[in-house]
């Protein structure tokens, strides 16, 4: 699997930042269980690499990433996990370097023309558009289209269910993240809120482009 095939598995991209590491079975279940494939774990707890790793095993079917890739050694940790695929939030060059060297696919994270072009002049095609909503959202992605036809982005940060589909109709835009999939009431006792926002996101209208 590229980084184009990545961006085609899914409408959106399941998010979820792990605090107990007995809560990542049962969540990535019920994201696979609403028609969703893929599930970026984010790289902020102390437990995310053994959820990561979880999940990887328990529920292969699923394709679990991890996000919120910062550094080299997380790169490592991530891979020895098993993620099939890795996200950061911004890119420096050691860090793109390790992502090279990974052999995994990966989005690179960017928020201005000028990271766009960097990426560009790499080869580098697809992409993660962070934080979307503070960065200019839909506008910027609509500027960027012009000189930068060949990017393909992966809008996260502050979309919500009611805002995805927007960002679906772009012809720049391949999938959104989302964090609000992941999301369960406070106090709630089972997955199947997660389930039901899952099986929404998995029904989005969305051309593969």
């Amino acid at each position: 699997m590229n980084s184009a095939e990545l961006l085609a598995l899914d409408p959106v991209i399941a998010i979820a930042t792990i605090e107990r590491v007995e809560d990542a079975v049962p969540l990535a279940r019920a994201v696979q269980k609403g028609g969703l494939r893929t599930l970026e774990v984010t790289l902020r707890t102390p437990v995310a690499l053994e959820a990561i790793e979880r999940i990887a095993r328990e529920v292969p079917q699923l394709t679990v990433g991890a996000g919120t890739v910062l550094r080299v050694d997380q790169i490592e940790g991530a891979v020895g996990a098993g993620a099939r695929f890795l996200i950061t939030p911004g890119t420096t060059a050691l860090l793109l370097d390790g992502l090279e060297e990974s052999g995994l696919p990966y989005l690179c994270g960017c928020a201005t023309p000028s990271e766009v072009a960097r990426l560009v002049e790499r080869g580098i095609h697809e992409m993660k558009l962070f934080p979307a909503e503070a960065a200019g959202g839909i506008e910027l992605l609509k500027s960027l289209a012009g000189p930068f036809p060949e990017a393909r982005f992966c809008p996260t940060g502050g979309i919500d269910a009611d805002g995805a589909e927007a960002y679906l109709a772009l012809p720049n835009v391949c999938t959104v993240g989302g964090s609000w999939v992941t999301r369960r009431p406070e106090g709630a006792g089972d997955w199947e809120s997660v389930v039901v926002a899952a099986r929404a996101a998995s029904r989005l209208r969305w051309t593969r482009r």
